[in-house]
């Protein structure tokens, strides 16, 4: 059964959205927002807490805990009922258009009467917002730019949302007697950062008592086909959902047809038809004879084509099919190769867990290092100081003694200035053990100026990591400018890795930019970016990514032991 946590995160989520829309106080709808996080990322089920259990949970004080136990009680709560009552619901969704915000949304729906996506842009179209305050022909332009962002996200779903959608139904279907196998298939055991319909594939001699369970799930809200082979249900998240059952036999072959992109599949044909063979989602068979050859396993059907077999991350038509023919595709990264995670935030700052957990959380997941790096003081929402990052570097050193085999170190995300200039100064910087420096505002500037400031970020010693390097977060802003060829060059010259980061919404680098990067011969880093202690788990979206863009271990400096690791931070310290 699913937790409660996501359900109550929802409700809070969605009071502090219509708190910020109604113009409420900014440290309220504030303080729900961090809550609902804090809810969503706590590593106990909330359905089984009292109002007193709840608050002890960080950020959620005595009010907000009277909320969430007022939801798991009715469903809902009264001050969220009240305000759905005052804020239509589309202008909800006015609020959530990148570059509009909660306050002009508001301003549409009182003044010009706009109260859904569409009203609004045929008030664009017919210039019904001309003389408004504030909405210019520049506005205008940034509100159609974001409306088509945000409904190119709204047609897919985060790798995350569609991973745990697909494992929860994976698991009801294995066990249902008679089922012999089962897993997802499809872009999402691809890995794509995004996915439109999910794939499950089983393997029945008797195909009807999964069908029947399958359209029976708590998670369908509705059935769009129902057959033998295959069944179609549309989830209450709006997913689709295609379950296909197949002999055990040919199991293999089913799960190579239904896993790869067209395209990869159609040059696998290729292979086959030069052969004299014939490869379906039923088995690899001789063209002539029609006799069947293999079908049981990925391998023996890739194999039997001369190919080694192919990770199911690399299966796009990139070249993966012509290296496997000569046997040369690379031994791909994987999570239990991480010996530590560099990017990671506490309650210092923006995270919602405190030191004392992230640490035990991050030391259960058998890290050999790791590192807390909070947001340093340009970014003066999180309010840190050097006196509270002093601080926080004696309670690791302290904590340190209760986990003598994680070496704790002590970082900070530095923000990237327009100019390249980061937040402390050198002598500061000279005190932390990791620094990774992000872009975190002033995302339109053009290529040039993004580019310059991101080198020159790379050039300075003090910086062993340029965080999530793009900006991008899917479906609300799209990612920076820069001149790619340029900056990957500087990262390899000056030593500093790029990171892959794990936050679903931003997965930054993407596949692409790591093969591009990778030719220029850099490091990367494989993050979590962690806000709680069960984001430490990003990394598993992070590491699909780096596999998508062919990263082996080596190439990935959390996989290295301590040892060598400290070593490649000291040559980037010494790099001046």
């Amino acid at each position: 059964m699913a937790r409660a946590n996501g359900r109550v995160a929802a409700l809070l989520h969605e009071y502090a959205e219509l708190l910020a829309i109604v113009g409420s106080d900014a440290f309220k709808a504030r303080a729900y927002e961090k809550a609902a996080r804090a809810v969503a990322g706590h590593h106990e089920d909330v359905g089984g807490m009292d109002e007193a259990a709840i608050r002890s949970i960080p950020n959620v004080g005595k009010s907000i805990a009277g909320k969430a136990a007022e939801i798991l009680r009715d469903g809902t709560f009264q001050g969220l009922e009240d305000l759905r009552a005052e804020v239509p619901e589309g202008v909800r969704q006015l609020a959530a258009i990148p570059t509009l915000g909660p306050k002009k949304a508001l301003m549409l729906y009182r003044e010009r009467g706009v109260s859904d996506v569409e009203g609004l842009l045929d008030a664009v179209n017919t210039g019904k917002l001309r003389g408004l305050r504030g909405f210019g022909p520049k506005t205008e332009q940034n509100i159609l730019a974001g409306v088509s962002l945000m409904r190119r996200a709204g047609e897919r779903v985060p790798l995350n949302v569609a991973l745990k959608v697909a494992e929860e139904i994976v698991a009801a279907i294995s066990e249902i007697p008679g089922c012999e196998r089962c897993t997802y298939a499809g872009s999402l055991r691809r890995g794509r950062e995004t996915i439109g319909d999910i794939d499950i594939l089983a393997a029945a001699s008797d195909s009807t008592p999964l069908m029947e369970r399958f359209v029976d799930l708590p998670q369908v809200a509705e059935v769009i086909a129902h057959g033998d082979t295959k069944t179609s249900v549309r989830t209450y998240a709006g997913l689709q959902v295609d379950l296909r059952v197949v002999p055990p036999e040919c199991w293999g072959a089913a799960l190579q047809y239904f896993t790869g992109s067209k395209a990869h599949n159609v040059r696998v044909r290729e292979i086959a038809v030069r052969q004299g063979l014939k490869l379906s989602e039923y088995g690899l068979f001789d063209a002539e004879s029609g006799a069947l050859l293999v079908a049981d396993t990925e391998r023996a059907v890739y194999e039997r084509l001369g190919l080694a077999w192919i990770p199911p991350t690399l299966r796009e038509d990139w070249g993966e099919v012509a290296a496997a023919a000569k046997d040369e595709l690379p031994t791909l990264v994987e999570v239990k190769d991480l010996r530590g995670d560099l990017h990671s935030h506490t309650d210092l700052t923006d995270g919602v867990a405190t030191l004392e957990d992230m640490v035990a959380a991050a030391a259960a997941r058998g890290y050999e290092y790791y590192a807390v790096t909070d947001h340093a003081p340009d970014l003066t929402m999180q309010r840190m100081t050097l006196d509270k990052a002093r601080e926080q570097r004696e309670r690791l050193r302290e904590l340190q003694q209760r986990y003598p085999d994680m070496r704790l170190l002590h970082g900070s995300e530095l923000n990237i200035a327009a100019d390249g200039s980061v937040d402390w100064p050198e002598e500061i910087l000279a005190e932390f053990d990791v620094c990774v420096a992000s872009v975190h505002h002033q995302f339109r500037l053009s290529a040039a100026e993004q580019t310059r400031r991101l080198i020159r970020a790379c050039e300075n010693p003090r910086v062993h990591v340029i965080g999530h390097l793009t900006g991008r977060r899917m479906g609300r802003r799209d990612p920076i400018d820069l001149d790619f060829d340029a900056v990957f060059a500087a990262a390899a010259r000056t030593g500093t890795a790029l990171e892959v980061n794990g936050g679903p919404q931003r997965l930054d680098l993407k596949d692409e930019h790591v093969r591009w990067a990778r030719r220029h011969g850099v490091r990367f880093t494989i993050d979590s970016d962690a806000h709680s202690t069960t984001q430490l788990e990003y990394v598993r979206y992070a590491t699909l990514t780096a596999q998508r863009g062919g990263l082996t271990s080596d190439e990935v400096i959390n996989t290295w032991s301590y040892q060598r690791f400290s070593e490649f931070l000291e040559r980037k310290r010494s790099a001046s």
